[in-house]
């Protein structure tokens, strides 16, 4: 009896096994078809201008204090050079802690809008892999995944771009 039931098992795990179904996509790919990618690239372009615009306004009068200083510095008195001394290098101290500021905003501000797409493509993944009753959908843009044969697995990125509206 066992060994009926085993065969019996042996004979119906293949086709156990062919109804499942695989998916792979390129997330990469579909971010990029993505009108919110090109939304995001010219926001942080604009971001990047307005920080360069700052930084570049900042070192133009530090530039412009630093020569006025150069010019009169033989005809201060020592008390006063001083002052103009500490208050060029507060100038610069503040302009470098401006540019440490402008970039970690700027890292925080890309980040937060790749993560916003991001998680709409995801949203996006486990909708079609929910309504086409996938096992696995695989992202193949990270390189990570070392063989999908593609006739064995249905490329899903059509159905997620449908569900994203592309």
């Amino acid at each position: 009896m066992k060994k009926i039931l085993f065969a019996a098992f042996l004979l119906l795990a293949p086709l156990a096994a062919s109804a499942q179904k695989f998916g792979h996509f390129n997330a990469q790919e579909i971010m990029e078809a993505m009108p919110e990618t090109a939304t995001m690239r010219t926001e942080l372009q604009a971001l990047a201008k307005q920080y360069e615009d700052e930084q570049k306004r900042m070192q133009d009068e530090l530039q412009k204090k630093s020569e006025d200083y150069q010019k009169v510095q033989a005809d201060l008195l020592p008390n006063i050079r001083e002052r103009r001394e500490q208050e060029l290098n507060e100038l610069y101290q503040r302009f470098q802690q401006s540019m440490q500021d402008n970039q970690q905003a700027f890292q925080k501000a890309q980040m937060e809008k790749l993560q916003a797409i991001q998680d709409k493509v995801m949203t996006a993944v486990k909708k079609v892999g929910e309504e086409g009753g996938y096992v696995y959908l695989m992202d193949t843009s990270s390189g990570a995944v070392p063989f999908i044969n593609q006739k064995l697995s249905t490329d899903v990125a059509p159905e997620i771009k449908k569900a994203l509206g592309i």
